[in-house]
């Protein structure tokens, strides 16, 4: 079947025009003025951008925390994304004491029937030995080229510095991308006992005990290592000022360094964990401060950092009240578990359905940033660095059909209802965004039309990854 969208404003990271889009067999076969095919069915985009499908890098579905398990898992997690305009996820598998075979296998295995959109994953690498050293080099068969390693939670995912450095230099000899979590697990450990010792137990204290000093020295020992390992970095949720600052000296030296930030750090600070219902804000790392949003705004405009993801992660906020999805009740334990001790409060915020209204009304709708360069942060540089472009992140031919028909000057009162997310609350409830997708395209399927879900579970596909490149 073939799909013809007329009289749209093709919008990618490198050009603007007025164009008409063939689709057929899953993919964009023509890109040109005025196309005419009386086999193709024509979808109307007058007045409406047309925009690739959103790349969310990262995501955490049905993530096991603290007793409990993030509630979106890879159809509803998919479902949500795809009303915000996005059609790519990146999830990570952790690594059990079986293979990383095994692990990507058993992750495969949990999330190809349920998938409502296209995925893949990263590899989380928290123990290292030489079965593992073994084992990295053959991840890229198994469409995984990218790893994640964590300067923080000592005992359960933190690598020393040396372990670090092995699975870098592994990396940079294998085509894979070494991800860090760049945070003092050590000064962590400190100021969190010392915090229950003096009763401190609310949520607030989940900021102080994770000091914004502790991310700005992880994320320069982090590039060290990388440049002494002759190996790629990402840095993951950049949310401090000198964390900026570090990626930039790095980039400078020319080391190979890049790093993301997320919509929750530009828009909330520490100041928001104080609130009665702070514990809808408790994620890791933390809000920061007004000088570290200013700082992670100037990094988007000026380059220095390459990508807008989510670390969508959520949890119910009263998981013993039950919500209604989809005409069933579904209740899951959440943020209620952390009530008396913000140790306990699951690490986690919803975000993957926001981050494109949220960012275009205002990056692009003030002026910040331009709609390319808003395609380039959530769409095109992800794809870019993690080896799915060009059949994602971008409107080409031969490109996947993955198409966002997005409404400018669509008004609307932002919220639960809007994001679809399997939770019971939104960082965002009664914000007034302009600019929205009204119908969204899976290669070439139409599943989101308005407020109107036409996908499903099973039919998003894993992605083979290829290596990715360094922007």
């Amino acid at each position: 079947m073939k799909t013809l969208i007329k009289n749209g404003t093709v919008i990618t990271a490198e050009m603007t025009r007025k164009a008409d889009l063939l689709v057929e067999d899953e993919t964009i076969r023509r890109i040109d003025g005025n196309i005419d095919d009386p086999e193709a069915k024509i979808v109307d985009a007058s007045g409406l951008l047309v925009l690739p499908g959103g790349v969310d890098p990262h995501v955490h579905l049905e993530l096991p925390m603290f007793g409990t398990i993030s509630a979106d898992d890879h159809y509803t997690g998919g479902k949500a994304a795809a009303f915000g305009g996005t059609t790519t996820m990146i999830d990570f598998v952790s690594q059990e004491p079986v293979s990383l075979a095994e692990n990507i296998a058993r992750h495969r295995a949990m999330a190809d029937p349920k998938a409502s959109i296209d995925y893949s994953f990263h590899m989380n690498i928290s123990r290292f030995d030489e079965q593992v050293a073994e084992e990295l080099p053959d991840l890229p068969r198994m469409g995984v080229t990218s790893l994640k390693v964590f300067t923080a939670y000592n005992g359960r995912l933190r690598l020393d510095d040396g372990s670090i450095f092995k699975v870098m230099r592994i990396g940079g000899k294998n085509n894979l991308l070494t991800m860090v979590h760049a945070e003092n697990g050590d000064v962590i450990d400190i100021l969190v006992a010392e915090a229950l010792a003096a009763g401190k137990t609310a949520p607030i204290h989940h900021a102080r005990t994770r000091p914004a000093w502790g991310e700005v020295e992880a994320s320069l020992r982090a590039a060290a290592l990388a440049a002494q390992a002759d190996s790629p970095l990402y840095l993951v949720h950049m949310n401090v000022a000198g964390e900026v600052d570090q990626l930039a000296y790095a980039r400078k030296h020319a080391i190979p360094a890049m790093g993301e930030t997320c919509p929750h750090y530009l828009f909330f600070t520490e100041e928001d964990l104080k609130r009665p219902d702070g514990a809808k804000w408790i994620c890791s790392p933390p809000m920061r401060k007004p000088a570290d949003q200013h700082r992670l705004w100037q990094g988007l405009e000026d380059g220095t950092i390459q990508v807008l993801a989510t670390d969508h992660c959520p949890f119910f906020y009263n998981g013993r009240k039950p919500i209604i999805y989809e005409g069933r009740e579904v209740a899951i334990p959440g943020k209620e578990l952390g009530g008396e001790n913000f140790t306990l409060i699951p690490n986690g915020l919803p975000g993957i359905a926001d981050r494109l209204p949220v960012f275009w009304t205002h990056a692009v709708n003030t002026g910040r940033i331009s709609p390319n360069r808003f395609v380039e942060l959530t769409a095109t540089n992800p794809a870019r660095i993690f080896g799915l472009y060009p059949k994602k992140g971008t409107l080409a031919v031969g490109s996947d059909a993955d198409i966002a028909l997005w409404e400018p000057e669509k008004e609307l009162d932002y919220g639960l209802a809007w994001a679809h997310h399997r939770t019971d609350y939104n960082l965002y409830e009664g914000w007034k965004l302009r600019g929205y997708p009204v119908k969204v395209f899976l290669r070439g399927k139409l599943i989101v039309d308005g407020q109107e879900w036409l996908g499903k579970a099973g039919g998003g596909r894993f992605v083979h990854r290829q290596a990715g490149e360094i922007l």
